[in-house]
């Protein structure tokens, strides 16, 4: 099974694109929130604003259950991530049920996020799955996050899971290699 990501140019794309309908600034906004959390779109739907904490390092973080496995995902907010939370703080939906972000159907953000890739002139058939997968490669591991740290924040419980994820960046890894080659020619 092929797992779609975007690159990091989609989600500039997508993140920078502004949308005078506010359903389609909440669909990107909770689409870039998930791109750079990792979470799913019922665990983005589910969460809390008490489930935004200060950790150890005085930073805040996701520290919530997983809906579908209930195992604990531990995730610091990136600066965008947590600004995406601060813009929706006040947002009347989020005061009144205490949530981070107003989500609605999953059925009604897909719709809405194929609306916003046809707009950004993205032809992946975008999905709030891609989110995570995006956040998996694009956002971690091709940024030299290790593979078990990605897996922890995804609330993996076997890293086989996760190394799914890896296999996708063969690509670096060849873009890597030939980086390194370069370097150790030019040395010698």
């Amino acid at each position: 099974m092929v797992r779609v990501t975007l690159t990091p140019d989609e989600l500039q794309d997508i993140s920078h694109k502004e949308f005078a309908i506010e359903r389609l600034r909440i669909v990107r906004d909770t689409f870039i929130f998930c791109s750079y959390t990792g979470l799913s779109f019922i665990d983005v739907q589910e969460l809390t604003k008490s489930e935004i904490r200060k950790g150890l390092d005085g930073a805040s973080w996701i520290m919530k259950k997983r809906h579908k496995t209930a195992v604990a995902s531990h995730i610091p907010l990136l600066p965008i991530a947590e600004e995406i939370v601060n813009r929706y703080a006040d947002h009347p939906i989020c005061v009144n049920s205490d949530r981070v972000l107003p989500v609605s159907s999953n059925q009604k953000m897909n719709a809405y996020l194929k609306e916003i890739a046809d707009i950004c002139g993205i032809t992946k058939h975008l999905t709030f799955h891609i989110a995570r997968h995006t956040f998996a490669t694009t956002i971690t591991l091709s940024n030299g996050v290790p593979i078990e740290s990605v897996s922890k924040m995804l609330g993996h419980t076997n890293i086989k899971t996760t190394q799914h994820y890896a296999k996708i960046l063969d690509t670096k890894v060849g873009a890597d290699m030939s980086m390194l080659k370069n370097k150790l020619t030019s040395v010698g």
